[in-house]
């Protein structure tokens, strides 16, 4: 059945190539019918899938519960999903365990008022993993016209398309998941698909979906074993590849037919991180059972070009200028050259991370998980802590940054109970 599967996916896959425009050498990843605004944040790592805000943004560099503060808003529930902003539109997930609902949740960009919430799954909540993971994690996707929102929901990972007002379009069953440390895995845009992995001990695949109408245009089946990393479309090497890490596998993939550009025994077994490439390397770092940061050289020779036995599990990193960043799960900012693995400094910022660097022009955001927001410089030659701000809490989304603003998501603890926020802040 697994033969007469693959033999199936792929020919559709080759009908959907056919079908489409070829992808141009020299074009950058696009989504069919989409082109984001400058002070947009569609999706998970942004509008460039690289972790990098527009150069031209000027968001604060200090804030505190009253400075600088343009908005907060509560939100029913918990969830670790960053904020994905398209329009005059905010939107984050939640889930509520005790009354078992998992919900997208709209917020008014310019007040922060709840313009509207739907309830994607009720039942079937599964309440197993790890104590910091939540039920919602994966991070929205947004194509201008509707949002595509992954949750694992009886047993199985399925993908949800929903309409700028809330209304679902579609509702697609990915895989089967047997729930280890937990699932949080975002979706990814590109031409007219989303992808999705759903990596489990029970197997999994990684999927190609229609966007117009939900259904598999293509996957590809995994190994039994846990892992949570998103898939993420990056130019590498002169050309598209939709890249995927973890179970003990770095892949690039043809974006349209789902085709293996390359593949090799890399990574570790479970990744957290998203990958990101300096154009010629794309760069790989696991927790588990592996500590390490790995570049390789993606353009099909499998070659791993250089690695360390740093642990960077969980915030994903920021290539630029030829520059590797990363903050590691213990609290140390480390930057190293991209090509040779050189560590250029590291530094000790204090606490535990879970979200991911984002880059501002020369600036570098992360918050902790206790809502501290380090702010310093993508500078080589030196550490430079320009600020740190604290929002008192526990935070483990990744800030979003676009229009000059920066969307946080903090859960406060008054009087015994736990009140999650999502924050704007911005010069005032």
């Amino acid at each position: 059945m697994h033969r007469q599967h693959l033999f199936f996916t792929l020919a559709i896959g080759l009908v959907c190539f056919v079908g489409q425009v070829a992808l141009a050498a020299d074009a950058a990843p696009k989504v069919t019918g989409f082109q984001p605004a400058a002070n947009d944040w569609p999706w998970w790592r942004g509008p460039n899938n690289n972790g990098i805000a527009a150069a031209d943004q000027d968001p604060p560099v200090t804030w505190s519960e009253t400075e600088n503060v343009v908005w907060k808003t509560p939100i029913a529930g918990r969830g670790h999903s960053s904020a994905t902003v398209v329009g005059d539109q905010v939107f984050v997930t939640t889930a509520e365990e005790d009354r078992e609902l998992l919900a997208v949740i709209c917020l008014e960009r310019k007040t922060g008022a709840v313009r509207w919430r739907t309830d994607v799954h009720t039942g079937g909540m599964d309440k197993k993993g790890n104590k910091k993971t939540s039920q919602a994690s994966s991070t929205v996707a947004c194509d201008g016209e509707r949002l595509y929102v992954n949750f694992l929901n009886h047993g199985s990972v399925v993908t949800t398309a929903l309409d700028r007002q809330g209304k679902q379009v579609w509702q697609t069953k990915v895989a089967d998941f047997a729930t280890h440390q937990g699932f949080g895995s975002s979706p990814a845009l590109f031409g007219s698909l989303v992808y999705v992995t759903a990596d489990s001990k029970t197997g999994g695949a990684v999927a190609a979906l229609s966007r117009e109408k939900g259904e598999i245009v293509w996957q590809q089946l995994r190994p039994e074993k846990a892992n949570y990393a998103s898939p993420i479309v990056l130019r590498v090497a002169g050309k598209e590849q939709l890249l995927v890490s973890g179970c003990d596998l770095a892949s690039g993939f043809h974006p349209v037919t789902g085709s293996k550009f390359w593949e090799i025994e890399g990574a570790t077994t479970e990744c957290v991180t998203t990958m990101v490439t300096d154009g010629e390397r794309v760069f790989v770092s696991g927790g588990y059972p592996r500590k390490h940061v790995q570049a390789i050289v993606a353009d099909g020779t499998g070659k791993t070009a250089w690695q360390n036995n740093v642990q960077v599990y969980v915030p994903s990193m920021i290539a630029h200028d030829g520059y590797l960043y990363a903050t590691q799960d213990g609290g140390v900012a480390s930057c190293w050259k991209s090509d040779t693995g050189e560590e250029m400094w590291k530094e000790r910022l204090g606490g535990t991370f879970s979200g991911s660097l984002t880059l501002v022009g020369d600036k570098l955001y992360t918050t902790n998980e206790s809502g501290t927001t380090f702010v310093f410089k993508a500078n080589p030659k030196q550490f430079e802590k320009l600020a740190e701000n604290m929002l008192t809490g526990e935070a483990f989304a990744t800030p979003t940054i676009c229009g000059s603003q920066i969307f946080l998501r903090v859960a406060e603890f008054k009087d015994g109970k736990r009140q999650e926020m999502v924050y704007c802040i911005g010069k005032k």
